[in-house]
């Protein structure tokens, strides 16, 4: 857990704690203590605020996933904004997702399990409409030519990872097998050098792929 309100670190640790799959290993107050506190902890999922004193999340990402040997512990980007332009920033620099500090403690526990399973926090497709608005407004002109190595079956699959479709929402739309629509994925995420489905979902609206408009 790693937020400056200590109010929120001991009650999200404290649902945590209490699930019967899960344990706190640490807890820090600052973006700064987060490589330490990794290295001696090994943790397997990371809840990180983004809007902290000296060192935000962001940057407590980015320090996280240029380390080697830290064993790359998933993110959960945690803010109280639904429209926070640093989460766009936090997803391209590895984390799995985000979640509003006013979630139940329902969500909360299933983000953590999503994201240990090695899945990312695309739901609520809230995820796709802040990329979506973010790229809207930027000022970066889309660039399609870094999906040219993509077949246009990897293309089309791609457009609806984009727009929060799970594998088999996908496979039902393109009628394939799930098994099919993850060798997809898979290929993508080779192919265009992206760590997880929420990096993909960058990528298509970066690239133009997918329309913010929609």
């Amino acid at each position: 857990m790693v937020d400056d309100q200590a109010m929120v670190r001991q009650g999200f640790g404290a649902l945590l704690d209490a699930q019967g799959d899960m344990r706190v290993v640490g807890s820090a107050a600052d973006g700064s203590e987060v490589v330490d506190l990794v290295r001696r902890t090994h943790p397997d999922v990371i809840l990180m605020d983004i809007r902290m004193p000296r060192v935000n999340g962001l940057d407590a990402t980015r320090a996280v996933k240029a380390m080697p040997g830290l064993g790359q512990p998933r993110i959960i980007m945690l803010t109280t904004f639904d429209a926070d332009e640093y989460v766009f920033s936090a997803l391209r620099a590895g984390a799995s997702g985000f979640l509003l500090k006013d979630a139940t403690a329902e969500d909360l526990v299933a983000a953590v399990r999503i994201v240990a399973a090695g899945e990312s926090l695309l739901a609520p497709s809230i995820t796709s409409k802040l990329i979506a608005d973010y790229a809207s407004r930027s000022a970066a002109p889309p660039d399609a030519t870094v999906l040219s190595p993509l077949t246009d079956r990897e293309l089309d699959v791609m457009k609806l990872v984009a727009t929060a479709r799970s594998n088999a929402e996908i496979a039902a739309e393109l009628f394939l097998s799930e098994q099919t629509v993850k060798t997809h994925v898979s290929r993508i995420l080779g192919k265009l050098g992206l760590r997880d489905r929420t990096q993909i979902v960058v990528a298509a609206y970066e690239s133009g792929l997918v329309n913010p408009s929609r």
